[in-house]
């Protein structure tokens, strides 16, 4: 079986300031927290919540696409110069209901 990932943009904004996390590919789907680390933690816990709500609309999760596709993106190819990017793997289909 494979595992999906999808790209996240991670703002980093300095001390006393939340971390936030969010998918070009996953619209509306974010993550936040104190650290990096809890931010990614949390990322996870929120395609999952995303999932379930699209799943009970009747839509699956959008198909990821790779890294360079959302960088040719005019809509996010600044953030890329601006902030961090990670990979997120999708929690499975069993794994998100």
């Amino acid at each position: 079986m494979s595992v999906t990932h999808y790209v996240a943009i991670v703002e980093d904004a300095g001390p006393d300031v939340a971390v936030g996390l969010w998918f070009p590919d996953l619209p509306g789907c974010f993550s936040a927290g104190d650290s990096v680390e809890e931010a990614m933690e949390n990322a996870r816990e929120a395609i999952s919540a995303y999932a379930e709500a699209r799943a009970s609309e009747g839509n699956p999760l959008p198909v990821p696409r790779r890294l360079a596709a959302i960088k040719a993106d005019p809509a996010w190819s600044a953030d890329f110069d601006r902030y961090l990017v990670a990979l997120v793997e999708a929690p499975r289909a069993r794994e998100a209901a």
